[in-house]
């Protein structure tokens, strides 16, 4: 085992392979099980959403919630109630007697145990792991979770065609349940003891301050609020219809979106052996390929070069998601990164349901073409736009030799990154 990969580490990595592998099955089963029920497409879409708004809600919450109390505490118990949440959801399932209102309060339970879980486990990762390997470390991480999200939506459509979505449900649950296990040996006797806070407000405000007092930080947040708003719009409503009406149908679509996840893998692989010196401007430059798949929809190409554009997207948005997670790694201090965690979840989720809303509407105002076209155009305008702050160009890698050189400061530095010369 390397080095780096201590205890924690790898019980972080194990655990969230398995509830991956898990989750992503079941996000197939659970869509089916609505349809099974009698719903439609627009019930669907209603069960997604009770998901989604309270993740929105509840995420600042959360991230004050795990700086406070022992963050392997708070992902302990947000596995619980997701792992209760879907075995309810399995058992009306196979029993059976699913109704809507019912699919969409348990879905909403696991959106909250979800706001609770990610910025304790996103915390709690980052201060996992230590020195110069530090991004190897994530991109194994997240070698681990994409590889399990590949092979779990396969997996899970696979189950749900053999043996119904209830139990696809069900193993999802028992996931939820093996993940919270491995999770509750987590070791923070190493944690430094933190002081005690002037309760939840005066929590909010402090990571507020350390969010905002940074600007490659709140303007990279914005720059994915937009990006994935609109990226999330076409993947969820125009691509589906463009390979109905080009492409041949779900088949093609499932196809390219495997690829994205294989190349989500590759962008992961190539970053456990290359450390590019300017973090965020390797990272940022690769987000431009985020605006392919919506022009070529728009155009839109044949099957096997979206499969491509899909590929090269998934390894360059890789690239950079292990960047991003080694510059907060590197910059935020350990007491606060629940806290950062959970703005930086609530810009990058916050405007999806909007989004999502809003693409029929603008279908028809402005036509299918037009539309995807503007997520594309708009996905470039805002990366160049972060491009423009100076703390986004000139981030660099912390190396020892640097350190020696005295010039950056500690590892723990609050000052924003401008800041530090």
């Amino acid at each position: 085992m390397p080095s780096w990969a201590g205890r924690n580490y790898s019980l972080l990595t194990a655990a969230a392979f398995v509830t991956n592998l898990g989750s992503h099955g079941a996000l197939i089963a659970a869509a089916f099980a609505v349809l099974e029920a009698g719903g439609d497409g627009g019930d669907v879409g209603l069960v997604a959403a009770s998901r989604t708004l309270p993740l929105v809600l509840f995420l600042l919450v959360g991230g004050a919630v795990a700086d406070r109390l022992p963050r392997h505490r708070v992902m302990v118990a947000a596995n619980a109630l997701n792992c209760l949440s879907q075995a309810a959801f399995a058992v009306l399932v196979l029993a059976g007697e699913a109704q809507l209102w019912q699919m969409m309060l348990l879905t909403a339970l696991g959106g909250t145990g979800q706001a609770f879980f990610s910025p304790a486990a996103e915390g709690m990762l980052l201060s996992s792991v230590r020195g110069e390997e530090a991004s190897r470390a994530f991109a194994v991480f997240r070698m681990a979770m994409q590889g399990a999200a590949v092979g779990g939506a396969a997996l899970g459509g696979a189950m749900v065609a053999a043996i119904g979505p209830g139990w696809v449900l069900a193993a999802d649950a028992a996931a939820f349940a093996v993940a919270g296990a491995l999770r509750a040996f987590l070791d923070v006797s190493g944690t430094p003891p933190r002081a005690p806070g002037g309760g939840m407000l005066a929590d909010l405000r402090d990571g507020w301050r350390e969010f905002a007092g940074r600007p490659w930080l709140w303007g990279i947040v914005v720059q994915f609020s937009l990006a994935n708003a609109v990226v999330s719009a076409a993947d969820a409503v125009y691509g589906p219809l463009v390979a109905r009406d080009h492409l041949g149908g779900a088949g093609p679509w499932g196809l390219a979106l495997g690829f994205f996840g294989a190349g989500t893998v590759v962008g992961a692989l190539l970053m456990t052996r290359w450390k590019p010196r300017r973090l965020l401007l390797a990272g940022t430059v690769c987000v431009f390929p985020l605006a392919l798949p919506s022009a070529a929809l728009a155009v839109p190409v044949p099957a096997t070069v979206l499969c491509a554009v899909m590929f090269l997207t998934g390894v360059t948005l890789e690239i950079f998601g292990v960047s991003w997670m080694t510059a907060l790694h590197q910059e935020i201090p350990e007491d606060k990164l629940s806290r950062v965690s959970a703005y930086d979840w609530f810009g990058s989720v916050a405007l999806v349901p909007l989004a999502t809303a809003l693409a029929g509407p603008a279908e028809a105002a402005f036509g299918r073409t037009s539309a995807l076209w503007g997520c594309a155009a708009l996905v470039v305008v805002v990366t160049a736009a972060v491009l423009c702050v100076p703390d986004v160009r000139n981030l660099r890698r912390r190396t020892k030799q640097v350190a020696a050189r005295g010039e950056v400061g500690s590892a723990d530095a609050e000052s924003a990154v401008g800041g530090l010369g």
